[in-house]
Order: C-alpha cells, then sequence, then structure tokens
C-alpha cells in the first residue's frame, strides 16, 4: 500500500525531527553527497554505524542515522512500535530533509522498518537498500514457515531475560552478537547503547519483530538490494533469513562472511565498509 508522503518542513530542533504524533527522533548528520540513511539494531542507537557513517563521509556520501523512539536519544513514547509505524518514522525522515536518492541500510530489526518503508511509501525516494542481517522474512514457525522458531522461545526470552535481568542477559550475550576476541572496550560500548533504551519498546520492538511477516512484501521490492549475512549468525539463522529473503527478491545479492555473527559491521568492519562502499559506488 502505498503512502502520500507528508510536505517536507525544516526539523524544528537541531539534530531532532518531530513525527506526526509527537515524537522526537535524535539524528545525526555527516558529510556531503549522495546520501546513506543508516538504521541500528533492536535495542542499539545511530551511535553503532559510526564507523561507518565516518568511512563513508571521507569518501564523499552524506550519512545520516537516528535514534528510533524508545531507543539512544529519542523520545520515549508508550505507543508506536509497530513496524507501520516505525516505517512512518523513517518517512518523516526522509520527507523533512527531503532526501532523494537515497541508500538504506539496516541491521536485524532495522531490515524489516526499511521493508515496511518501501511496501508502505514506495521507492521515491530510495535507490537502493543494504540488508544486514536481517530478520526477514519471518523468524517465527508456522506450517508456511517450517524452519523458523518456536514462538515459545521468543516468549521465554520475554519473560525470563528481558523483564527478569536484561543487563545479565546482555552480557552473556555479547560474545555470540560479537566476537570471542572483540575489545573488552568494544564490547562494553555496545551494551551501553542497549542500556539506553526503554525496557518498553525493547518488549513491543520484539514482539513485532517475532510476529511479523514480510514475505509477500518482499516479492514487491525492486531496488538493488545488498544483502550481507553472517554464517555463524545465531540471532538471525542464515539459513532461515539471509538466504531466504535473497531468494524471495527480484533484485537482490546476497553476501555470506565466512565466520561472521549477528554484529559483523562491527566485527568485520574492513570488509564491511569495503563492500558498502563497492555496492554504493556501483
Amino acid at each position: 500500500m502505498s503512502m502520500a508522503s507528508t510536505i517536507p518542513t525544516a526539523p524544528d530542533q537541531p539534530g531532532f525531527i518531530r513525527t506526526e504524533d509527537g515524537v522526537a527522533l535524535f539524528y545525526r548528520d555527516w558529510g556531503l553527497g549522495k546520501p546513506v540513511v543508516f538504521l541500528s539494531s533492536w535495542s542499539l542507537t545511530s551511535d553503532s554505524w559510526s564507523y561507518q557513517m565516518l568511512a563513508l563521509a571521507e569518501r564523499g556520501y552524506r550519512c545520516i542515522a537516528y535514534d528510533r523512539r524508545g531507543h539512544g536519544r529519542s523520545s520515549d513514547p508508550e505507543t508506536g512500535f509497530d513496524f507501520d509505524r516505525l516505517a512512518d518514522d523513517l518517512a518523516t525522515l526522509l520527507d523533512t530533509l527531503d532526501l532523494h536518492g537515497v541508500t538504506l541500510v539496516g541491521h536485524s530489526m532495522s531490515c524489516g522498518e526499511i521493508v515496511r518503508y518501501l511496501s508502505r511509501h514506495g521507492d521515491r525516494r530510495v535507490s537502493r537498500a543494504v540488508l544486514v542481517g536481517t530478520v526477514t522474512p519471518a523468524l517465527f514457525r508456522t506450517d508456511e514457515n517450517p524452519d523458523g522458531l518456536d514462538p515459545a522461545v521468543f516468549e521465554s526470552f520475554r519473560s525470563d531475560c528481558l523483564l527478569r535481568d536484561f543487563p545479565k542477559w546482555l552480557e552473556d550475550n555479547i560474545i555470540p552478537f560479537m566476537t570471542a576476541d572483540s575489545s573488552p572496550g568494544m564490547m562494553a560500548w555496545v551494551k551501553s547503547m542497549a542500556l539506553q533504551a526503554s525496557l518498553k519498546a525493547l518488549l513491543d520492538c520484539h514482539r513485532a519483530t517475532t510476529s511479523t511477516d514480510f514475505r509477500r512484501e518482499l516479492q514487491d521490492i525492486t531496488v538493488p538490494t545488498l544483502l550481507i549475512h553472517g554464517d555463524l549468525d545465531v540471532s538471525s539463522p542464515l539459513g532461515t533469513t539471509g538466504m531466504t529473503t535473497a531468494e524471495l527478491m527480484s533484485n537482490a545479492t546476497l553476501i555470506v562472511y565466512e565466520g561472521a555473527p549477528h554484529g559483523l559491521f562491527l566485527t568485520h568492519m574492513d570488509r564491511f565498509n569495503r563492500d558498502l562502499l563497492t555496492f554504493l559506488d556501483g
């Protein structure tokens, strides 16, 4: 379904844009040139893309990233964590800054936001997309999606980990997200970002991510799309996410990093930045 775009207006405060339901979204805007908009994963913030944004800005790209509602420095509303509303937040950013020819780069949950934006708002402002460690097409098991996970696994995480001791879960799972040889400082930095998100946002976003089926939408996306996925990704197993997503899309290329985890844009930063630049320059 195509949604009418809003009339572009200037940001009402430097570093923030405001959505139609009154939420202030923090964003950063570095460099000049063709625009690349970065969307962070569940629990992380725009800071997570700093090493990509600097690399691309140095190469003549304009790099923009924002904190999802309920994350980082953005407002913490009670509602609005479904994919329709989150896609509309992305539309507000693109409309407010009046961006055209955009490359959208998402990681994990935000890959679903990109897919929903394209199906809901169209590709008038978007020239291509990059999906990293995607959660699409569907994480949950059904008769039509037998390779998905039992929904009870997700509910157990929410009740036993997220709503009981999220900091402990972060501590226990930072190495599977990254690698055992990642520096303690880098791992502490990632954990500090996750702890900035509101539990309400984390709960609602997790429910949306683990219960949304993007299969039909993926088939209608025609912009050139690069998928990058690690074969050791335990958050989004390659066989049920990246590979299946690539098969459903008509104009997608999948690159698999051997030995790479979910957070490959940090653990395999140099290779990832090269692949991203190659795709952008192509």
